[in-house]
């Protein structure tokens, strides 16, 4: 199993952002990713956030971080793809939040996309039905 073996500096947070589900087990993925995450980078600041359909919504988590001390903000989509949301929505919430919080940088990360690992993911996947 892959594992990261890279650290964040203090003051980074990590805002997880899902598009959101009326199924609040749809919604549970996110969150037990953020607790992973806090595990693995403890000391830094961890929040979820979803597009729609439910909270805490981009803004609310956004400011959470701000509120916990972050002076960087990695905006995390947990989409597949680079789809609307990601390339406009995100970019729309970024510019708010940098004109918002001019002090924090706010910075987009990818979508999880075609990653190199998104292979063993799929195989991983086929293998547990066949």
């Amino acid at each position: 199993m892959w594992t990261s073996t890279f650290s964040l500096e203090p003051g980074v947070a990590i805002l997880l952002i899902a598009h959101g589900s009326r199924l609040a087990t749809a919604n549970r993925d996110l969150t037990l990713l953020a607790e992973q995450l806090r595990q693995r980078f403890d000391g830094n600041i961890v929040e979820t956030a979803y597009l729609e359909l439910t909270e805490p919504t981009i803004p609310q988590a956004a400011a959470a971080c701000v509120a916990s001390g972050a002076s960087r903000v990695l905006m995390l989509p947990y989409f597949l793809s680079a789809g609307t949301h990601v390339t406009e929505d995100l970019k729309r919430f970024q510019a708010e939040f940098t004109a918002q919080w001019p002090s924090v940088k706010f910075d987009r990360c990818p979508p999880l996309g075609l990653h190199p690992l998104m292979l063993e993911i799929v195989c991983d996947r086929l293998h547990e039905v066949a």
